[in-house]
């Protein structure tokens, strides 16, 4: 990258590495203030957990801890309060703006909480015994916490997005100090499991009060929040996603396990709660910085790199010294109660769930970065992955060791299914390209419309078989198309659609079409369309000049390879000697500077490459351009993508376009 980036100005390079490290800096002391935080949080909740279980036993503690479970899966919708706010709040520049946001995500957070209070009180009997616990009452005590919980996610995002970290750490602390002087004091009284959860919920309400922020007046009409019913769809998917994947084993093991295998358990799971509030810590520090970033500070992917690091090397000490510790330490803080005979003991048993729960918190990284600037899909993948873990444990579950040797596999599946892609489109991919292209923009001649778009599209594609029975009637609808005609451009459409109806259907609502000037040096921004033969000859690398060059220097005797580079000389040969109108090439693309790809007119495009600087002279150009281009799966393929397309397949089965046209025909 080096070498290709000598020619860049030296004060723009100068300014780049000046901001990535000051987003470097930034996470490290935000995650340092947070890592200290959560060292205190979770040294109060080790200490109440040794509490809880040396004063309630096994039994107790399972009860307990199913309760805090409960809790904790519902923190989905807190959380997601809390990030949505966090990345809302973050990207608005003044005071006013950010106060403005906050005010409407605690209405609804209050809202929400209020509803979910409500049914569990509805739901508190069935809840109660599916968990086994003793009685229904502890649902109550649950239902009266999460009123406040889900409210206390909008104050926390609110600090968090203002880059408040250490008073976010001095929050979740008093959390943790209320839970354990409570629970100390009503055990003391006599209350057992009652006073522990009363404790819990006692700890939220107390957080809650103490997380009330100062703000601005309100301003109107100063916030809007583009996308935001789709930034609270990612946000509650993710966090639903990842407190099934945190918490699922816990209630399935409480539902096929004896209570005392329950505790124990509950036990081991502790140490995924410790690595994964460690790692919540840089994540949570990592997610507001990088919403507040502008996309040209993302280009070296530092802020990743280093969170990714810092998650690791966490995990890494804490699994390592979980290991190595003696089994003796555990039966001494639990109680003797708490002991496991075998070669799987506690210290087995808590490595292991300690290197599973590391690889998923290198999967949150992964998905909160991508989360910070942009609607990601990976969510979905997350929220599919705990269907599966649940599933798995339900069907393996014959010891606690096999419990957690199937979260392992399936979090390393997780992570690598996430990862190789990321690191294809991102890390992998030279970034000194991805400058250059930022810095040449096509030109943009004209705005053109849709219809215009669709005509050119079936002028160059008239003479497939597909359209065979209307050649000689609607010739003269396609050669020469009046675009002010708006009963022509219905029947172009409809007709269009007969062959490319999937194809068209997966461009983004809103796509904007220009006319635009596609230079020889352009050329390096462009990418063929991955389909059929040029998958072949692209093997991975669909760059238009790389594919030519591929089809220059091809030397094989594939008789489809040779029947197919036949067609694009035939190509050559007609743009070399007078072609006058070999169509409009259509592409599609996020804006003027990033990649494009075709989406019509790859063989001629490249015949016109690899003939002369005239010959591509001769061609036109129709540009697509959406910022949500990448969820179109012409242009970024991955299983997000394949996913929607099908889904769209489905929804276009019930639209007969052939019926649609022969109406248009018979109603003109």
């Amino acid at each position: 990258m080096s070498c290709l980036l000598l020619g860049a100005p030296q004060n723009v390079l100068s300014s780049a590495n000046t901001e990535s490290k000051t987003l470097q800096a930034r996470v490290l002391s935000g995650s340092f203030v947070l890592l200290t935080g959560s060292g205190l949080v979770t040294g109060i909740n080790f200490a109440y957990n040794i509490a809880v279980a040396r004063f309630l036993g096994p039994t107790g503690f399972g009860h307990a801890t199913a309760f805090y479970t409960l809790l904790i899966l519902i923190s989905a919708v807190t959380l997601s309060f809390q990030i949505v706010s966090a990345k809302v709040v973050a990207q608005q520049s003044s005071l006013e703006g950010k106060s403005t946001a906050y005010r409407g995500f605690h209405r609804s957070a209050w809202k929400c909480g209020i509803t979910i209070a409500f049914l569990l009180l509805l739901l508190q009997k069935t809840i109660a015994s599916y968990l086994n616990l003793p009685s229904p009452i502890l649902v109550v005590l649950l239902a009266v916490g999460v009123a406040f919980y889900v409210p206390l996610g909008s104050r926390r995002g609110f600090i968090q997005g203002a880059y408040g970290f250490d008073r976010l750490a001095t929050n979740l602390v008093l959390e943790g100090l209320v839970r354990l002087g409570g629970s100390l004091l009503f055990i003391g009284l006599g209350f057992g499991v009652r006073g522990v959860i009363a404790a819990n919920a006692a700890g939220v309400a107390v957080a809650y009060l103490a997380a009330a922020p100062k703000l601005a007046p309100a301003v109107p009409n100063e916030l809007h929040v583009p996308d935001a019913f789709r930034e609270a769809l990612q946000a509650i998917v993710f966090f639903a996603g990842q407190v099934l994947i945190n918490n699922c084993d816990i209630v399935v093991v409480k539902h096929f396990f004896p209570p005392t295998s329950a505790g124990l358990y509950a036990a081991v799971a502790l140490v995924g709660r410790v690595v994964f509030a460690f790692s919540s810590a840089v994540i949570n520090t990592m997610f507001p910085v990088m919403a507040g970033t502008r996309s040209e500070q993302r280009k070296d992917h530092s802020v990743l790199v280093t969170s990714l690091l810092l998650v690791l090397g966490i995990g890494s000490v804490v699994g390592l010294g979980l290991r190595l510790a003696p089994a003796g330490i555990w039966t001494t803080l639990f109680g003797s109660q708490f002991a496991i005979a075998g070669r799987y003991g506690l210290p087995y048993l808590l490595a292991l769930y300690a290197a599973t729960t590391v690889l998923y918190c290198l999967s949150v990284v992964i998905i909160a970065y991508e989360m910070s600037y942009k609607i990601a899909n990976t969510s979905w993948l997350q929220l599919a992955f705990s269907g599966v873990l649940i599933a798995g444990i339900c069907r393996y579950h014959s010891s606690l060791q096999e419990v957690i040797w199937i979260q392992f596999v399936l979090m390393l599946a997780l992570l690598i299914v996430l990862a190789v892609p990321f690191l294809w489109r991102t890390l992998i991919s030279p970034e000194d390209v991805r400058i250059q292209l930022s810095a040449r923009r096509i030109r943009i001649i004209r705005r053109v419309s849709e219809d215009e778009v669709v005509a050119e599209f079936l002028k160059s594609d008239f003479e497939n078989v597909a359209f065979e029975d209307y050649k000689e009637s609607l010739r003269e609808l396609v050669m020469n198309p009046r675009l002010e005609d708006a009963g022509e451009n219905a029947k172009r459409r409809a007709l269009l659609f007969i062959r490319h109806l999937p194809l068209w259907r997966e461009l983004p609502r809103g796509t904007e079409w220009f006319e635009v000037e596609i230079r020889p040096a352009d050329l390096g921004q462009i990418r063929v369309f991955p389909r059929a033969m040029w998958r072949k000859l692209a093997r991975g690398n669909f760059a238009l000049t790389e594919v030519a060059e591929r089809i220059r220097a091809y030397r094989g005797h594939d008789i489809a390879v040779t029947a197919f580079l036949a067609k694009i000389a035939a190509l050559r040969d007609w743009l070399g000697r007078d072609a006058k109108a070999p169509g409009a090439v259509l592409l599609i693309g996020l804006n003027e500077s990033e990649p494009l790809t075709v989406l019509d007119g790859n063989h001629r495009l490249v015949a016109a490459t690899l003939t002369s600087a005239a010959a591509m002279q001769k061609l036109r150009f129709l540009c697509g351009l959406s910022p949500k281009m990448t969820e179109c799966c012409w242009y970024e393929t991955n299983l997000a993508t394949l996913c929607r397309y099908g889904a769209n397949r489905l929804t276009n089965l019930i639209h007969d376009p052939q019926a649609e046209l022969d109406r248009l025909l018979q109603s003109s």
